[in-house]
């Protein structure tokens, strides 16, 4: 597809959205410019300028979806109950369920002044602002883990138990569904391996984000710490350290796979994976994580499930990001790292 058939697939009515800012947005004027960032592979996302005020709008895209994915409901019930308990979230205003505005349920957030970093090396830092940004990371991740459900009012925010349980069979479920996006051997492989090797013990009550990773998070414009964690289409309650080996799996993503920290990325002031996990596991009262290569394998095969759904948007039309043929190259590499972080989790037992 055209980046400019891309472009027009995601035009709506701005006018109507005006209209419904004006009624459901607290201090909003007009007149309003609407652009939609760029990059992004899940719920579209636009920059609402306002000769006051900037926003942003989260919307469920158009087109055939999995019934499950892009509520864009739960992200602005999420970040509502975490404002409400002062961790570093936009500002949401109100959220529309009524398809007939734009043509999709969405929500409207504050815009943050701050700096997003693509690349996880953070070249753009000095060794020591790269130190104290992982470092701010690793804070705000265990901070996460350790928010009382109940208090935030999420206690039913996911189903109670059997977490990576029920995000493997999710997953295979729909990379087995989407035909039209090819196969997989290490896919296979890991589909009968992820269930056949659970941990023993795992915990499924804690808020997880589900893609904590340096892009998705804001840091100050000035300053090596994070101001805001975006992004929160796939959280739930669920297990702490499929969502910590999630951020954690950058140490073993292979570059040709996605974003990686392995051989030459590595730059002064990087921490070491041991480093990481020692400063999480001091954080939330941990001995160690002694399934970390279960949980890096996990989270590889659902990324490379959700990189499998991008190859079926793009063949469908319906991608979110006009560049996701590129991104999708990215899966049969990833599935097969997934199938080595298998291997290894076996030598380790």
């Amino acid at each position: 597809m055209s980046e400019g058939a891309a472009q027009d697939r995601h035009k709506f009515d701005e006018a109507a959205l005006a209209r419904w800012m004006e009624a459901h947005v607290e201090g909003y004027a007009g007149p309003l410019a609407v652009e939609k960032f760029a990059g992004g592979q899940s719920n579209p996302t636009f920059r609402l300028t306002t000769p006051g005020r900037t926003y942003v709008m989260r919307r469920k895209p158009a087109g055939l979806v999995h019934s499950s994915a892009h509520a864009v409901d739960r992200e602005f019930r999420v970040l509502d109950a975490l404002g409400a308990q002062g961790f570093p979230v936009p500002r949401v205003f109100a959220l529309c369920t009524d398809d007939a505005v734009i043509g999709s349920m969405f929500y409207v957030m504050d815009c943050v002044p701050g700096r997003v970093f693509s690349n996880p090396t953070l070249p753009e830092l000095s060794p020591a602002e790269r130190a104290a940004a992982f470092d701010s990371m690793n804070e705000t991740i265990a901070r996460l883990h350790a928010i009382d459900v109940d208090q935030a009012g999420l206690g039913d925010y996911g189903r109670p138990g059997n977490y990576v349980e029920r995000q493997v069979a999710r997953f295979s479920r729909q990379y087995r569904e989407d035909e039209l996006a090819g196969r997989s051997e290490a896919m296979d492989r890991l589909i009968e391996w992820l269930p056949a090797n659970m941990p023993a013990n795992t915990e499924s009550r804690r808020l997880v984000h589900g893609d904590f990773k340096v892009d998705n998070v804001m840091f100050h414009p000035a300053e090596p710490r994070i101001i805001a964690v975006l992004d929160w289409e796939l959280s739930t309650l669920g297990d702490p350290l499929a969502d910590f080996a999630y951020n954690v799996m950058v140490w073993r993503t292979p570059p040709e796979a996605g974003n990686s920290l392995m051989g030459d990325a590595r730059l002064p002031g990087l921490p070491s994976e041991e480093e990481y996990v020692a400063a999480y596991c001091r954080r939330t009262g941990r001995s160690g994580i002694p399934d970390l290569s279960f949980y890096v394998a996990f989270n590889m095969f659902r990324l490379a499930a959700i990189l499998h759904g991008i190859i079926g948007r793009t063949l469908r039309g319906n991608a979110s990001n006009a560049q996701s043929h590129e991104v999708a190259k990215r899966f049969h590499p990833l599935a097969e790292a997934a199938w080595q972080q298998a291997l290894r989790a076996e030598r380790e037992r």
